[in-house]
């Protein structure tokens, strides 16, 4: 879909139909359709390899940048097919934000991190940029522990605290969708809970995806949960439901313990 000035409009949620990915001669996704609701955390999970994080990868084409890699398939974000030839992979990218495993600040001051995003997309004025960067800070929850510190490298906060600042990052460019790829597995039991909170702030705003290998993490967080295995996505549903009466018996037992 398409606005006035020709740009890709995105929506808030991913409907995703037929999907397969090979890197090189393996098939690492097999065959997945989901419809991911906007405003909502929606979580993966399965065990280590079964293509959660691959699939994840998907929606902001990150498999982009790897030698080899071949999808197919039907991925929309809203209506706009993000596969498609015409469409701006940083238009894309800036719509769906991406936090990863470890955090990774740019080696710079925690002002400059979180404007970076607004000055790639031509955001130029100070008092815009300020602007921004209180607010995103704001929505990370972070702006009365850094407000004092921004001129100061985002290389020295702690652990939990550079995690939220990428967070925060991400919020700068204003996205519809963001992707985390466990992110709080680094990180210690409060930082997490932190992170978890901020979760069910954002979903009010945002859309969130998360992949966790916290089983518990997820049935704290996430209104869905898909659960995939060997490149399949064997079970989607309402979290409640995926965790008190799975209908697939690989689902159960992975989720009680008794997998493998």
């Amino acid at each position: 879909m398409k606005n006035n000035k020709n740009e890709t409009v995105f929506g808030q949620n991913v409907s995703v139909k037929n999907a397969n990915l090979w890197y090189g001669d393996f098939q690492a996704l097999k065959n997945i359709g989901i419809e991911i609701p906007e405003g909502k955390v929606t979580a993966f999970i399965g065990p280590s390899g079964c293509g959660k994080s691959t699939f994840l990868k998907c929606f902001n084409r990150m498999n982009d940048l790897v030698s080899g890699c071949r999808v197919e398939g039907e991925f929309k974000i809203g209506e706009a097919d993000i596969y498609d030839r015409s469409t701006d992979v940083n238009a894309l990218r800036k719509n769906v934000g991406m936090v990863f495993q470890k955090p990774n600040p740019f080696p710079m001051s925690v002002y400059d991190n979180v404007a970076y995003g607004p000055r790639t997309f031509g955001v130029r004025k100070r008092s815009e940029l300020d602007e921004l960067v209180e607010e995103s800070l704001k929505a990370a929850a972070m702006w009365d522990e850094l407000k004092d510190r921004l001129d100061k490298s985002a290389l020295g906060l702690s652990g939990g605290q550079q995690q939220r600042l990428c967070i925060a990052r991400a919020l700068a460019v204003k996205p519809k969708i963001i992707l985390m790829d466990e992110p709080t597995s680094a990180l210690d039991p409060i930082s997490t809970g932190k992170i978890e909170e901020l979760c069910e702030e954002l979903k009010k705003t945002t859309t969130i995806v998360i992949v966790t290998h916290n089983m518990q993490q997820a049935t704290r967080i996430s209104d869905k949960t898909g659960f995939f295995l060997l490149g399949e996505l064997v079970e989607y549903g309402d979290t409640d439901d995926i965790f008190s009466s799975p209908k697939d018996e690989r689902t159960e037992r992975y989720i009680t313990g008794r997998f493998g």
